[in-house]
């Protein structure tokens, strides 16, 4: 499987200074993200791997092993559709 995660077309991401957090946005509603949530999928940007996006935050916040957390979460953005990975 390609490691290249991209935010799935029918969802937008996006700052809403309204609810001070980066939200998810799809025709049935929105679901507000996590600061660390937020950085993680800021960086599937469908250029960066999974690992140059762990190598990026690790780098943003060093002395932090991000790995299993990054790849939990992009596992689940997964399965509930917000991202997919490139064909």
């Amino acid at each position: 499987m390609n490691n290249i995660p991209e935010i799935a077309p029918t969802f937008r991401f996006q700052w809403e200074e309204a609810q001070d957090c980066y939200v998810i946005l799809y025709p049935e509603g929105m679901v507000k993200l996590s600061g660390s949530a937020g950085e993680i999928m800021k960086r599937c940007d469908g250029i960066k791997s999974t690992e140059e996006i762990i190598t990026e935050l690790e780098g943003a916040f060093p002395g932090v092993d991000l790995k299993d957390d990054v790849r939990n979460f992009l596992d689940n953005a997964r399965n509930n559709g917000w991202i997919r990975y490139k064909p």
